[in-house]
């Protein structure tokens, strides 16, 4: 289920970078007509075709642009990838700025054209994102929609579309409307078979508060029904379903976290403050729709999960660019052991630590993984291989569009980080959707306590997942037909945001 909107020194993202480049490989001058020309990135920033007037909300003070024209805003484009771009020297240099109508139809093709080991195309995360809509999303969680996370179980045709689970006090939650219902129909449109794409992808994912759009549900027992949603501003829950499970081998916690976002951090220090009181002596992480976020969530995550003598001096992620050094020297990411308030945090001590997964495991996700796993804490993965992103971005705005190009890669405290075709499950369960999330019988976290208790993946849990269908992670690269894009690519990340 995926889907797949610059700035001068003083705009709102000023703040994640250690400083603005301003050195290009080119010697070209702005204006000279050469648009071609490579200059510095500074010296072309906040030149916008349309400056933006008043406040800007995250700094308090007015926005930095000034006057200037879609051409010089496509030469900063140019500039900013080849200053900092991972793979900057891979882009091929046939590229002309005149062939492409706006900067970000230009910065959509500057990117390496080369392949994974799989034959999957290296950088499929390259996007952009609205400036203000990206504030709003990676400070609070808020977006426009119906509170309803999709989950494909087919993406082509015939299609299975289900809701993997929604979001508390949403349209969707308020509707009824529960994991594992079948989307058969929108506006009257099968989801199933229609090849309009554009169409159903409008609905599924409403760009203005109010719109509205019919949806013709399957449910449990196959009990259709239609209903009418509307848009509404959703704040997104991050972690959800908090439970102490008892085994005849110990309590387990479980959780479900779905975002590292910034206000996930109180609750994940909730939710293990509870574990620790419970005396849990393992850990069900829930993350198989979690795409990643903010690394900064990810590290203190991974160090409330682990023990004082795992973590202490150790690197929870270090941070690999490209040969420019783009960023100056940057110290590797360490286990915070505090909050953003400078709070100690706690910590559950534990040796192992079980992940549900699948292709919607993505990024900061995986740092969490691959972080506990370079300081050899155990992790077993249940569910799907995840989707293959140890790369990251510094995000940042030029005239209102936030451009998110691949500017690094993460590495553990052991040196490791090559998984760009994700991490394979020591057991292979299918998602379960006639189960709710956090149900000790739902096939994944039924397999994960299995897997605990014995040491070995159950058999005809292992069985059934063979059997039956993976969910599906859109891949452009390998389309053959039609599909549909459903989450923001701002929902799978690894970012560096300063606390």
């Amino acid at each position: 289920s995926t889907q797949g909107v610059s700035s001068a020194a003083s705009d709102v993202y000023k703040r994640q970078l250690p400083f603005l480049p301003g050195t290009g490989t080119g010697t070209g001058t702005p204006g000279t007509g050469d648009d071609d020309a490579i200059v510095a990135s500074s010296s072309v920033a906040g030149q916008c075709a349309a400056p933006r007037p008043g406040i800007n909300p995250a700094t308090g003070l007015g926005y930095p642009d000034r006057a200037g024209s879609l051409a010089i805003e496509k030469r900063w484009v140019r500039a900013w990838i080849d200053e900092t771009y991972l793979w900057y020297n891979e882009v091929p240099t046939t590229l002309k700025a005149a062939d492409y109508a706006t900067p970000v139809a230009y910065f959509n093709v500057l990117k390496t054209p080369l392949t994974t080991a799989s034959g999957r195309a290296k950088d499929r995360f390259h996007y952009v994102y609205d400036t203000e809509v990206y504030r709003q999303l990676s400070e609070a969680g808020v977006s426009a929609g119906y509170g309803i996370e999709f989950a494909f179980v087919r993406n082509s045709r015939p299609r299975d579309l289900r809701v993997a689970f929604t979001e508390p006090n949403s349209p969707a939650a308020n509707a009824g409307i529960a994991r594992g219902a079948k989307i058969l129909e929108v506006d009257g449109i099968s989801v199933v078979n229609s090849t309009n794409t554009t169409a159903i992808n409008n609905a599924l994912s409403p760009a203005a508060l109010g719109e509205s759009h019919s949806f013709r549900l399957e449910e449990a027992g196959g009990a259709t029904r239609t209903v009418t949603l509307a848009a509404a501003q959703i704040t997104r829950t991050p972690v959800q379903n908090v439970k102490t499970v008892d085994t005849p081998s110990g309590r387990v916690g479980y959780l479900l976290f779905n975002d590292h976002i910034a206000t996930a951090e109180a609750q994940l220090i909730a939710a293990m403050n509870k574990f620790k009181a419970d005396g849990v002596q393992d850990l069900v992480l829930d993350m198989r729709y979690n795409g990643g976020g903010q690394l900064n969530i990810a590290s203190r995550l991974a160090y409330m999960v682990a023990s004082p003598a795992a973590t202490a001096g150790k690197t929870f992620e270090r941070l690999a660019f490209n040969n420019k050094n783009p960023f100056g020297f940057q110290a590797p990411l360490p286990f915070l052991g505090t909050s953003r308030n400078s709070l100690p945090l706690p910590q559950l001590g534990l040796s192992q630590v079980t992940v549900l997964t699948s292709p919607d495991t993505c990024s900061a996700s995986e740092s969490v993984i691959n972080g506990l796993r370079g300081v050899d804490v155990r992790v077993n993965l249940v569910g799907g291989t995840t989707c293959g992103k140890p790369y990251g971005f510094y995000p940042q705005d030029n005239c209102g569009t936030t451009y998110f190009a691949i500017q690094f890669q993460g590495v553990n405290n052991k040196g490791a980080g090559d998984y760009g075709d994700g991490f394979a499950p020591n057991c292979t369960v299918a998602d379960d959707f006639t189960h709710a999330l956090g149900d000790t019988s739902e096939a994944r976290f039924s397999a994960a306590l299995a897997l605990r208790s014995t040491g070995s993946c159950p058999v005809p849990v292992a069985a059934a997942a063979r059997a039956a269908p993976e969910l599906e992670k859109a891949d452009a690269a390998q389309d053959t037909g039609p599909m549909l894009l459903l989450r923001s690519p701002l929902r799978e990340n690894r970012l560096i945001e300063t606390d």
